[in-house]
């Protein structure tokens, strides 16, 4: 019986020291990366009709651009782990497809009030008012 309970101890302990703790992204993790959208709230998202992507990207400076609907840009902050766009512009068009129109008001509001920001893999998530947008890291090629 001790040595099942030493070895099971043993077990425990080494497993621990393993594990990889937790870091928040920083901006050299996301720096001249571009990002696809995959889903909003769970919702899956689908290739836009006659092409774009939905996209998030990071320049220097923490420069952040994309598109849903529209086009937005601005200028990131990123602490602990919160990544907030302040102010954040965009092209104001409407979109025929009302999907999207909400789409481009989440992100919108995401950015602009702050997004917890996950990075594992090649998997962005940003978690904020309310809202769950994943992406996958998919960066230019020339």
């Amino acid at each position: 019986m001790r040595k099942t309970t030493v070895a099971a101890f043993a077990a425990l302990v080494l497993g621990g020291c393993s594990m990889k703790p937790h870091t928040a992204v920083t901006p050299g993790d996301l720096l001249h990366h571009n990002f696809v959208l995959q889903s909003v709230d769970g919702e899956t998202v689908k290739s836009p009709v006659g092409g774009g992507l939905l996209n998030l990207e990071f320049g220097e400076n923490l420069h952040v651009s994309g598109a849903m609907c529209n086009r937005f840009f601005g200028e990131g902050q990123l602490r602990d782990g919160m990544l907030t766009v302040k102010p954040l512009a965009s092209t104001r068009k409407l979109c025929p497809d009302e999907q999207r129109n909400r789409w481009d008001r989440v992100i919108g509001t995401v950015l602009e009030n702050g997004a917890n920001v996950t990075l594992n893999a090649q998997q962005l998530t940003l978690n904020g008012s309310g809202h769950t947008l994943v992406y996958t890291l998919r960066d230019w090629v020339y």
